[in-house]
This record gives C-alpha cells, structure tokens and sequence, in this order.
C-alpha cells in the first residue's frame, strides 16, 4: 500500500469517527436541554432542513426554535442511537441509524413517552467540520402518552 492511499484510507476512518461522534454529541445534547444559537451552530449548517414528526423546518434559527418549543414538552429525555451506518463521499455524507426516545411529560403527569424509528442525515464539511444540512426522523412506533400540545404550539416553521 503506497503514502497516498493510506492517507486516503486514514482520512474515510476521521471522517467516519468525526460523523459518528457528531451524531452521538446531538443525541446527548437534546437530553441536556441546552437549545441556544451555539447549540444549533455546532450541529447544524445554516441552510438545515429537518423533517420530524411534529413538523418540519427550513434554516437554523427555525429548527432552533422549533427543537425549544418541542422540547420543553418534557421534564426529562434519554435519545439513544444505533446501527449508524456513515457513508462518505468527498465532502459529503450520509448517516443513517434507529432512534430510541424516552420522554418524561412536563405536564406535571409523570407519563411516559417513548418512540422509536429511523433517522437519515445528510452531512457536509465546513471550515468548523462536519454539520448536519438535512435530517429526517421516521417514528415506526410509540407508546405511552404523547404530550399534549399546547395552544399556539407551532407544529411547521419555516424560514
């Protein structure tokens, strides 16, 4: 194996660790709650599109503030991902894996939700590294009690 292809080899395995670091740095982010312009930088690029089941968004700052109202329908969360499966090519890729959401009301219920499904990503490199340009979360299954939305929730924002 010649200087060029290892350095081609050592490269797709960065990149792959980077991606798969990235998206697991998401998912435990959503559990600290902490939903703030240095959140969304750090994850996602500034023309993001995201389709989730309560709505789906266009631009940064829309996701920002539709994953603020989301979110604060609960108390407490653990999202855990598997299976992530990275593909990369140049500058762009693709990570795909199941999702495991458990989810505390902040109704003052203590009820449960959990959901389940698969996410898609689309991924770029930027001067910062890699960041999230599309996502898509596809619920397959859930059970306990949704929460309920609230009057004036905004289920689709868009920029």
């Amino acid at each position: 194996m010649d200087t060029e292809e290892m350095r081609r080899q050592l490269r797709a395995l960065t990149d792959r660790a980077e991606i798969t670091d990235l998206m697991g740095r998401y998912l435990r982010s959503l559990d600290a709650g902490v939903f703030d312009e240095a959140w969304a930088d750090a994850f996602h690029t500034e023309d993001v599109t995201a389709e989730m089941p309560i709505g789906a968004v266009r631009g940064r700052d829309a996701l920002l503030a539709h994953v603020r109202q989301a979110m604060a329908l609960f108390d407490r969360t653990v999202h855990m991902g598997t299976d992530l499966v990275v593909e990369v090519d140049g500058d762009r890729a693709t990570a795909r894996g199941a999702q495991l959401s458990t989810h505390v009301l902040a109704d003052g219920s203590g009820g449960l939700f959990v959901s389940a499904g698969h996410v898609d990503n689309h991924l770029v490199r930027t001067a910062d590294g890699w960041r999230i340009a599309a996502s898509a979360l596809r619920v397959v299954w859930t059970r306990g009690t949704p929460p309920r939305l609230p009057d004036g929730f905004v289920p689709a924002l868009t920029a």
